[in-house]
């Protein structure tokens, strides 16, 4: 009887390994499959969608439909803080949000995204490769269990839309702005002189047109593609944020795919932030232009005002290091020229 035991215990010594390398194999193989749900605010004829649509499509032909990311539009499924509550609760989900919803996580991220930082897409993704956003990149994965694939989903700077011409803040005074959910976004117009009204984006055109609010804000984009040139027909190019979203996974969701997946996974969202880029970018004049010719107006601002109305907004920020707008700004300051 020991004999048999002895035998018997070998050979399970010997084909444990082979089954458990047989097993990796099929995980990595024909076998597997993920199922991931991706959700946000934007319509389905934005930009953001559009170059999302390609990247889902692109990740699925190259890992041969092994992984599926299901893609959900115009608030279909949890968006906001709920979207990236789902990722850091180890949801399969992928929230694709404003990064100051992370600051929820890391508070300095509400900063890196702050009102009247930046002049150009270039100095924001500039900013994202520096060690100071890497650290925080870091914090982020290690503290909360949320990873970035991307951060530079840039859909254009953002602008007041209203019926009345905006040159100054006193012209926002007693004036209901939309804003999305983010205090930050709250804080800032409030800021700026408006009284800020969250709401979602699908009640915000009748909201705007029942006189509930008085307008809202955006990008040139949105305005062109999502009904409000509709409703609003003066856009002030206050350019009080620079647009942009992150796509955020969970780590442990991300890491138990097989890295050859996680690898197609990383470079298309890569590849499709930089095709939105240049999409926002060649086709703003063009989407200007044709707004104009349906009747919609266009005007500068005092932009030094504005920016002097935001300043408390840094200084009123919750537990990020002290002394954050500061030290973003000597970081734009290193850019190369």
């Amino acid at each position: 009887m020991k004999k048999v035991l002895f035998t018997l215990l070998v050979l399970a010594l010997v084909v444990m390994p082979v089954m458990a390398q047989g097993s990796k194999e099929a995980a990595s193989g024909d076998d597997y499959k993920l199922v991931l749900k991706m959700s946000h605010v934007f319509a389905p004829n934005e930009q953001l969608t559009k170059s999302l649509d390609m990247v889902v499509k692109k990740i699925s032909d190259r890992t041969n439909g092994a992984i599926e990311i299901q893609h959900y539009p115009q608030s279909q499924l949890a968006v906001y803080k709920d979207g990236v509550e789902q990722v850091a609760r180890g949801a399969d989900f992928i929230s694709v949000e404003d990064p100051s919803y992370l600051g929820d996580y890391v508070p300095d991220f509400n900063a890196l995204v702050g009102p009247m930082l930046y002049k150009s897409f270039d100095e924001y993704e500039y900013m994202i490769q520096t060690d100071l956003v890497k650290g925080m990149l870091k914090e982020l994965e290690e503290e909360h269990r949320i990873k970035v694939l991307a951060l530079d989903y840039i859909f254009g700077f953002r602008n007041m839309k209203t019926n009345k011409v905006i040159t100054t803040p006193a012209d926002l005074q007693g004036m209901k702005i939309r804003t999305p959910g983010s205090q930050l976004f709250i804080d800032t117009i409030n800021a700026m002189g408006a009284t800020a009204t969250p709401l979602g984006f699908s009640e915000t055109l009748s909201a705007v047109q029942q006189g509930v609010v008085d307008g809202l804000e955006g990008t040139m984009d949105a305005y062109g593609s999502n009904g409000s040139a509709e409703v609003a027909k003066n856009m002030a190019l206050t350019q009080h944020f620079l647009g942009t979203c992150g796509v955020y996974i969970n780590v442990d969701v991300f890491n138990a795919i097989p890295e050859e997946y996680q690898t197609i996974i990383e470079e298309e969202f890569t590849a499709g932030a930089q095709h939105m880029i240049s999409e926002i970018s060649n086709n703003y004049e063009a989407t200007k232009a044709k707004l104009e010719a349906q009747g919609n107006k266009f005007n500068e601002v005092d932009s030094a005002a504005f920016a002097a109305t935001v300043t408390s907004v840094y200084e009123n920020m919750k537990g990020v290091t002290p002394g954050i707008y500061q030290i973003l700004q000597d970081e734009l300051a290193k850019m190369p020229k």
